[in-house]
């Protein structure tokens, strides 16, 4: 028996920011095989569902499935994830907690808001043939800004667009970017426009790769774009920012990143808890 539940994260109502599913073992438990996990995630349909196998009073293990196979990370399931663990009670608020990840190990706030340390984020040597790029997404217009593929524990594309309206206006041929992702080793594109409107940026994430055409909020691509803004001089160290996400799928979500002055970066959120139960497995 494994109880699980649905959550919103990067939102504090239901029915908005990005949904995830989140399966709680027994504690003694290890991990069903990979196969069942498969299985689970493919049955809830969600962008990500994560396992979590607990070790400690503030120790976990955290695995993630799409529903079409395992990631090393991913940012909104964990919002999900300690974002259930603390409205449970099974994590006390102001709770420091450690998370193991096929990415490495991540430090985890857990408090109204839960706020998780990333993974040291990098440009990675990466060539972007830009005008295969722009055609597969159906970019209209050209910014001062590069295309680069940074990661902060997962590696995105982070493709730059002249304003909202070219964003809300992208249709990427899904196929196309699908083999593109796979071809140069990413998850996916995080486009992304700068408004002057109280936001650090609107964005965009499609990831047809892993099944996912396009994603309500990504915590680890949002903290990839935090580099990239301050590696390119739009933000200075130490920073918060905000990103909004969403908007085109009517799913509305804020992802809020840290900038430390050391170049560390924490990405978080509030998320609701919609449903619960037990999974007869």
């Amino acid at each position: 028996m494994m109880r699980y539940f649905i959550v919103d994260a990067f939102t504090e109502k239901p029915f908005g920011g990005n949904p995830a599913g989140v399966v709680l073992l027994d504690d003694g438990c290890d991990f069903p095989t990979a196969q069942i996990m498969q299985q689970v995630a493919a049955e809830f349909r969600y962008s990500e569902t994560a396992f979590v196998k607990r070790h400690g009073a503030a120790e976990f293990t955290v695995r993630y499935f799409t529903p079409c196979g395992e990631v090393d990370l991913c940012g909104h399931a964990t919002v999900a994830t300690f974002g259930v663990l603390g409205q449970t009670g099974a994590v006390p608020a102001g709770t420091m907690c450690l998370n193991h990840t096929l990415a490495g190990d991540l430090k985890v706030k857990v408090a109204h808001k839960v706020m998780m340390e990333m993974a040291a984020p990098q440009v990675l040597p990466a060539t972007v043939e830009v005008e295969r790029l722009h055609r597969i997404m159906g970019v209209a217009g050209e910014t001062h800004l590069p295309v680069l593929v940074v990661s902060a524990g997962l590696p995105d594309i982070m493709m730059p667009v002249p304003n909202l309206d070219s964003l809300h206006a992208l249709r990427p041929a899904m196929d196309s970017l699908a083999l593109l992702s796979t071809e140069m080793g990413v998850t996916g594109v995080h486009a992304f426009a700068i408004e002057d409107d109280g936001f650090t940026a609107h964005v965009r994430n499609f990831g047809p790769r892993y099944g996912i055409p396009e994603e309500s909020a990504t915590g680890t691509a949002n903290a990839a774009l935090t580099h990239y803004l301050h590696r390119n001089g739009i933000v200075d160290a130490p920073a918060m920012c905000r990103f909004l996400q969403g908007e085109a799928m009517g799913r509305p979500s804020v992802v809020e990143t840290e900038l430390q002055a050391d170049g560390k970066i924490w990405t978080g959120g509030s998320c609701a808890i919609v449903a619960w139960g037990n999974l007869s497995l």
